[in-house]
């Protein structure tokens, strides 16, 4: 390389921020680089647009650090922009739900197929679905002789393996099994605390438990934007940016923002993202429409560019009824420089510093999320300095920079193992 790329360059600066020696990844002249032949690293998620909003930051910093990327996924609408990427993309026939026992079957197959055709060095496994297919897979593929080098995030363990699933009791053995099965040559991410001592009840040792909090915020895209304007009185906005999904707590919402405008208050709530039909949990396009026919909601479907949803509202929302990993869109409307309403949930309280830069309210309590949306709706100025504390906490945390730096230094560290057990 004649110089050092902006992804490297940022790369190499946070990992100064966050106190990580400098290793053999990186070059004298402070560049990441990997020694001939280049380490290859496959990225094992479900869905192509998933891999795009939530895994790019980390695949850039790794092609810039000298790996040859694979991206295996399901395939719908961001192929050619990740083969743009300089990255390799093997299709999947799989989806998140709704295979069916014949569909996980050609699933596991093709994974395994895949696997021994690829030869990876690093597989890196994101969800749970592709650490539970993929754990398996590893063993079928390589129950002979040294695999790759595993490293599965669990990104959330959502609703599905709560206790009171009838899925859980045998989800979580499943998924500890799988998780087990990944930890033995690497490590397990996770994004929030509490779920980590969930793994740890797994059987998964301690040791090989990382916590790595968020998928990145690219600070420069989502940078801070002034309040919207008007004059004292006018309606307050406040959004919520998600997956049409009801445990995102959007009929909470929406009841909430019933409630207060019952009461005079000018208020109203913009809903932002696309329904999931993959997911069971989401809302239909037509209980969608039931719930914006009533004044003071709307609903804008998929939006390309959320800062736009953010030049509109001054208070982000969103009261989770399961836990997350941590919310992406929650960061972004931070370092956005807006103030945040959530629920006492795992991962979506790790976005939030309660009383500095949000508020955080009991889940399912529509009258204290009420209250809360209230608060900051009669006190422009305490929830302008909430976005600005959220925007610091965003560039001190959460950055994308940061978040690759981490995932590097564990790659770097799976490597080491694997050529010692070889």
């Amino acid at each position: 390389m004649a110089g050092t790329s902006p992804a490297t360059a940022n790369f190499s600066k946070a990992k100064s921020a966050v106190g990580l020696p400098k290793t053999d990844l990186e070059s004298s002249a402070g560049q990441a680089r990997i020694a001939e032949p280049r380490p290859k690293l496959l990225f094992l998620v479900t869905e192509d647009w998933y891999f795009w909003s939530h895994r790019l930051p980390v695949a850039r910093a790794a092609r810039d650090a000298g790996f040859e990327v694979v991206v295996a996924a399901r395939v719908q609408s961001h192929g050619e922009q990740i083969r743009a990427e300089g990255f390799r993309l093997c299709p999947l026939a799989w989806r998140r739900r709704g295979d069916g026992i014949l569909g996980a079957g050609r699933a596991l197959f093709a994974i395994t197929a895949l696997y021994r055709r690829e030869r990876p060095d690093i597989v890196h496994l994101v969800a749970l679905k592709p650490v539970l297919f993929g754990g398996v897979a590893l063993r079928l593929a390589f129950a002979r002789g040294i695999g790759p080098a595993q490293i599965a995030a669990v990104t959330g363990l959502g609703s599905g393996l709560m206790p009171a699933s009838r899925f859980a009791r045998l989800g979580r053995s499943a998924l500890g099994w799988a998780v087990r099965c990944a930890a033995r040559g690497g490590r397990v991410i996770v994004q929030n605390p509490e779920d980590g001592a969930a793994l740890a009840g797994f059987g998964i040792a301690p040791a090989r438990i990382v916590l790595i909090r968020g998928s990145g915020v690219d600070t420069g895209h989502f940078a801070p934007l002034p309040e919207p304007p008007g004059p004292p009185g006018q309606t307050l906005t406040v959004a919520l940016v998600a997956r049409m999904l009801r445990s995102k707590g959007i009929p909470d919402a929406v009841a909430a923002v019933r409630r207060l405008r019952a009461r005079g208050l000018a208020i109203e709530l913009v809903l932002a993202g696309p329904t999931d039909p993959d997911n069971r949990d989401s809302l239909s396009e037509a209980a969608l429409a039931a719930l914006t026919a009533e004044p003071g909601v709307e609903w804008l479907g998929r939006v390309e560019d959320v800062r736009a949803v953010w030049r509109r509202a001054a208070v982000a929302v969103m009261p989770s009824t399961y836990g997350e990993g941590v919310p992406k869109a929650l960061l972004e409307a931070a370092a956005c420089g807006r103030a945040i309403v959530t629920a006492d949930m795992p991962g979506c309280r790790e976005a939030v510093r309660a009383g500095e830069t949000g508020l955080i309210v009991p889940p399912h309590d529509i009258g204290g999320l009420a209250e809360a949306l209230a608060a900051l709706a009669r006190d422009p100025a305490r929830r302008q300095a909430m976005g600005r504390a959220g925007r610091a906490l965003v560039e001190r945390e959460f950055g994308e920079a940061r978040v690759a730096c981490q995932t590097l230094a564990l790659y770097h560290a799976a490597l080491r193992e694997r050529r010692a057990a070889r």
